[in-house]
């Protein structure tokens, strides 16, 4: 998967997201669009797929109940962004950029931070003892995941921002009530 999203990326970037095919991309990756199509269901998805909502929630997990929901969160999101190489960061500024830049992209991760706020919602029920219908389980979710969106604008407006510094103030800023 990894492959197919690497070459993906280097064609994107040198003919541009709009002109590059499924067929182009399975050709530099060495494999057939059939089996691009069994990891993707579109050219969206090899730019926003990733593995990161496994990594999150078992560090989530991990985290001591002695913290607040939202250190907890913190902690999680921060961990699985630390164990990076400077290879993978450098790749996940370069999706980065490229999902903010392309509205096709920009629509996708909508969607897939969606699904990640219902994950985030689930297991903030689980850890507080809420229902994970409950508004305010579902509010603070939400403005977990409309921080990360805000730090995502924000690191490819500025692609010298360091995006795990920048989340983990962006997460301080809403644990200290967002104070303006």
């Amino acid at each position: 998967m990894a492959n197919v999203q690497m070459h993906a990326l280097r064609l994107f970037r040198e003919i541009g997201y709009n002109a590059t095919t499924v067929e182009q991309i399975a050709e530099a990756a060495e494999i057939s669009p059939s089996t691009f199509f069994r990891y993707f269901s579109t050219k969206e998805d090899v730019m926003i797929t990733d593995n990161y909502d496994p990594l999150l929630i078992a560090s989530f997990e991990k985290q001591p109940p002695e913290l607040s929901t939202l250190q907890a969160v913190r902690n999680a999101m921060l961990s699985g962004i630390s164990e990076l190489s400077a290879d993978e960061i450098k790749t996940m500024r370069e999706r980065n950029q490229l999902i903010m830049s392309v509205p096709e992209l920009r629509a996708a991760t909508l969607n897939n931070l969606t699904q990640t706020m219902q994950l985030l919602t689930e297991m903030i029920a689980k850890r507080t003892g809420h229902k994970s219908d409950d508004l305010a389980v579902r509010t603070f979710a939400g403005a977990v995941v409309g921080v990360n969106i805000s730090v995502m604008f924000y690191c490819a407006e500025n692609p010298e921002a360091d995006f795990a510094k920048m989340l983990d103030e962006a997460l301080a800023k809403l644990e200290e009530g967002l104070p303006l």
